[in-house]
C-alpha cells in the first residue's frame, strides 16, 4: 500500500462488515494515518462492540457518532473531526453507511424508497457538503499538485447493482429502492467530481464486490468475495487513482463499470 499515504481519514458504517475492515486495514498498513475516524449510528451499542474493543487498543481510531440519515448529527460530527485534526484538513471521506430493503418491484413502497434513498445517496451528498472544508484544507495543504487519495478525495461505495447496463445478480435479488439510490449515487459522484475538481478533491464511486457482510448475505446464497478481499482491493485501487479516474465508476478490482 506503499501508494496510499493519508494521516485523516473518515469511514461510515464503520461498526461492521466493509466499513470495519477498511477501519482494520488502516491500522495495518505500514504508516497508519495519525487518525482513523470511524463513523457509527450507535457507538455504544452491541454491534458496534468490535470497533469498541479495536479503538481501546488504538488511540489514532476515534469513534464519532454518526446518522447519515441526519443533517444534525452529519454537522455535529464534522465539528467534531475539524476539533481533533486542529488547523489540518481530512484526506480522505469513505461514505461506506447504506442499507438495503430486500423487496420486489411489487412490494416497494414510499417508506422504503424514502429511507433507502435518504441514507444511501442524500447522505453521501450532505456528508461531502459538511466536510468540503476540510477536505479542501488538506488538499490545500499537500505537498502534491496532482488529484490523489492521498492529497483530498471523496470515494462513495456504491454497486453494480446500480448500473443500469448490468442490472448485477438481478435473478437473486430486485430490490429496486437499492439499486435507485447507488444508480443516483453515482450520478452524485459525477457531479461532485466536475464540483470540486477545481477544489483538488478526487472523487469516484466504487463497488466493493459482493461481498460476505450482514447486508449482503441472503439465505442459500454465498457472496463470492470476503470482507478481507474486498478491503485489500479497494484500498489497493485507492492507492493507484489518478485525476483521469475522477468521476468514475469503479470496481474493487480497479475494472470500469459501465453506467
Amino acid at each position: 500500500m506503499a501508494g496510499l499515504s493519508v494521516r485523516s481519514v473518515l469511514v461510515t458504517g464503520a461498526n461492521r462488515g466493509i466499513g470495519l475492515g477498511l477501519v482494520q486495514h488502516f491500522l495495518r498498513m505500514p504508516k497508519p494515518p495519525q487518525w482513523i475516524f470511524a463513523g457509527c449510528r450507535d457507538p455504544k451499542g452491541q454491534k458496534a462492540q468490535e470497533l469498541q474493543n479495536l479503538a481501546s487498543k488504538h488511540p489514532n481510531i476515534i469513534i464519532i457518532p454518526l446518522e447519515v440519515a441526519n443533517p444534525a448529527s452529519i454537522k455535529a460530527a464534522a465539528a467534531k473531526v475539524g476539533e481533533h485534526l486542529g488547523g489540518s484538513g481530512l484526506n480522505l471521506l469513505i461514505n461506506n453507511a447504506a442499507i438495503l430493503k430486500v423487496t420486489t418491484l411489487d412490494t416497494e413502497t414510499l417508506e422504503d424508497m424514502s429511507e433507502v434513498y435518504t441514507t444511501n445517496t442524500i447522505g453521501p451528498l450532505l456528508m461531502a457538503q459538511a466536510f468540503l472544508p476540510l477536505l479542501k484544507k488538506a488538499a490545500q495543504g499537500s505537498p502534491s499538485s496532482v488529484l490523489s487519495c492521498s492529497k483530498a478525495a471523496i470515494v462513495n461505495i456504491s454497486s453494480s447493482a446500480g448500473s443500469i447496463t448490468s442490472l448485477y445478480i438481478w435473478d437473486i435479488f430486485q430490490a429496486t429502492s437499492y439499486r435507485c439510490s447507488k444508480a443516483a449515487l453515482n450520478m452524485l459522484s459525477k457531479c461532485q467530481s466536475l464540483a470540486y475538481k477545481e477544489h483538488c478533491i478526487l472523487c469516484v464511486a466504487l463497488h466493493p464486490g459482493w461481498v460476505q457482510t450482514d447486508m449482503g448475505s441472503f439465505p442459500g446464497q454465498m457472496p463470492p468475495t470476503t470482507v478481507d478481499e474486498s478491503v485489500q482491493g479497494i484500498l489497493k485501487v485507492l492507492s493507484s487513482l489518478s485525476e483521469k479516474e475522477t468521476g468514475a465508476f469503479l470496481d474493487w478490482e480497479g475494472k470500469v463499470i459501465p453506467w
